[in-house]
């Protein structure tokens, strides 16, 4: 039997066939399926978690547990949800200061006005001249302002 390659595949027509559905589905806009600016990777894994219950709670690993790809793989496909606006993160730290949960809001189709996140702009030291004689040795503690209510959001 040959074997298809890629040419294979130019110019010919390919046939679906639907199944009559009564139970074990699920019903999902296409707004994230036909985003010409998510991956398949992306666009799989929200597919997957928009097919489990609300409420459901999800985790990076519990994620790769039930995927072919491992938890980096998770981890990108989220960001690239998070940076098309399918996805808000919400960082909770403990009384000091440290990260202790991760939660996101998993949204059916890219949320305006979402804040995005850039990485910041690092600037190379000035290694020809530091300043040794006065170093600056303060490091203030960072306090968070912000509350996060916990009431709809699934957590990852």
């Amino acid at each position: 039997m040959a074997q298809n390659t890629p040419a294979d595949w130019q110019g010919d027509y390919v046939s679906v066939y639907r199944v009559n559905k009564t139970r074990d589905f699920t019903v999902m806009g296409n707004t994230h399926l036909r985003d010409k600016n998510l991956s398949l990777k992306a666009v799989g894994l929200l597919s997957k978690m928009l097919s489990f219950n609300d409420g459901w709670q999800f985790s990076t690993r519990g994620l790769a547990a039930i995927c072919k790809e491992g938890p980096d793989a998770i981890l990108s496909a989220l960001k690239e949800l998070e940076k098309n606006g399918y996805l808000v993160r919400h960082r909770g730290r403990d009384s000091k200061g440290r990260l202790v949960t991760t939660e996101f809001d998993i949204y059916e189709s890219p949320q305006a006005g979402l804040p995005h996140r850039e990485k910041p702009h690092r600037e190379n030291p000035d290694v020809d001249s530091p300043d040794v004689e006065n170093p600056h040795r303060d490091n203030p503690a960072q306090i968070n302002t912000i509350q996060v209510t916990n009431q709809g959001r699934n957590t990852l």
